[in-house]
């Protein structure tokens, strides 16, 4: 794609790109059961964000920043190195690889987002998403969605090695209501779900997310559920199966607004999720499922891999109100949910 000059760039870049809900079909993005049976979620971007700003700057040195985490950390351009922030590292060290010539060029890199680390929203990926349309569009590199949902892939799971699927980066980079097939040979198809508005507000009106009060460190259950793909075991891809089968249904019945139906996918997913790891689970998301249920929830599971981090319920409009007071009570927050049409933006400030 050919190199930019980073001294063309002396405005600040800012990019924004949604989080996700997983409504069916999470863990078949994970290699290697995409390759050898072909992978499929359905997930839908909601308005919260992760944020990168990009400013040039008039010194020799590379700022990495991000300001929910309260790091900051300085770096010559002679040795950029690696530190706690190695989003931003890796993002930045590709970019000046494949982009600049090799060349580093000074800069401030600062992020922030609206949702905590381990958060079951695909708030890491995002945060990369954004990483890499703010750098793409500092430096005028021509990336599309494809590309930047790709590259932000081969920067997280390949390049610096952290574990976890495909769904997040596209879900990310596209925005709004998407299936998602994920094919042998890296072929990733985003199928983008149109419907009625009466059919989508009554949707987005049944949905709450509730955080579960501790992040989880989602690697652990990944690489046990990896483990199990690699050596075929039977629990495991049983449960990949039907998963990848609930997101075909739930497909159609979010397409035919059947909000009934839905739900009844959901609780049968939350169940093949528990399947393909021990720790997808524990008793404190359990009993927060029953609260959910017991005040008026029609189905539920973790939104992500498991372990904590949210927990997404759909629920009768009626009984939204009281779903969202007895979660909060039971000292989970609970919140409505808001669908977001578009997916990572960019703009330049001067």
């Amino acid at each position: 794609m050919g190199s930019a000059d980073p001294g063309a760039a002396r405005t600040t870049i800012r990019a924004r790109a949604p989080l996700r809900l997983g409504l069916a079909g999470g863990g078949t993005d994970l290699s290697p059961y995409c390759e050898d049976f072909g992978g499929a979620v359905l997930n839908c971007t909601i308005d919260k964000y992760a944020y990168a700003f990009v400013s040039a700057r008039n010194d020799d040195n590379v700022v990495f920043r991000a300001v929910d985490l309260g790091i900051e950390e300085t770096f010559p351009l002679s040795a950029p190195s690696n530190g706690k922030l190695a989003l931003h590292a890796g993002v930045y060290r590709h970019f000046v690889t494949k982009f600049a010539d090799g060349i580093p060029f000074a800069a401030t890199i600062t992020t922030n987002v609206d949702a905590p680390a381990g958060s079951g929203l695909g708030s890491s990926s995002a945060l990369v998403v954004a990483l890499v349309d703010a750098l793409r569009a500092y430096l005028d590199v021509p990336l599309g969605p494809y590309d930047v949902a790709h590259l932000a892939f081969f920067i997280e799971r390949i390049d610096l090695g952290l574990a976890g699927g495909k769904q997040d980066q596209y879900a990310s980079a596209f925005g709004g209501v998407n299936f998602i097939e994920f094919l042998s040979g890296d072929r990733v198809i985003v199928n983008p779900l149109r419907m009625p508005d009466a059919v989508l507000n009554e949707v987005e009106t049944s949905i709450v997310v509730s955080f579960s009060g501790q992040s989880r460190q989602s690697a652990a259950i990944i690489d046990n559920q990896t483990a199990g793909m690699k050596s075929g075991t039977v629990r495991t891809l049983d449960a990949l199966h039907q998963l990848k089968a609930d997101a075909i249904d739930m497909k159609r019945a979010l397409l035919q607004g059947k909000v009934d139906e839905m739900a009844t996918i959901l609780n049968r997913s939350w169940i093949s999720k528990k399947a393909t790891a021990d720790a997808v689970t524990n008793p404190q998301l359990d009993a927060l499922y029953e609260i959910g249920r017991r005040a008026g929830a029609l189905g539920g599971k973790v939104s992500g891999a498991g372990g904590g981090g949210y927990m997404m319920f759909i629920v009768p409009p009626e009984e939204r109100f009281r779903l969202v007071t007895a979660l909060n009570e039971a000292g989970a927050l609970a919140t409505p949910v808001k669908f977001t049409a578009l997916g990572c933006e960019t703009w330049q400030v001067r």
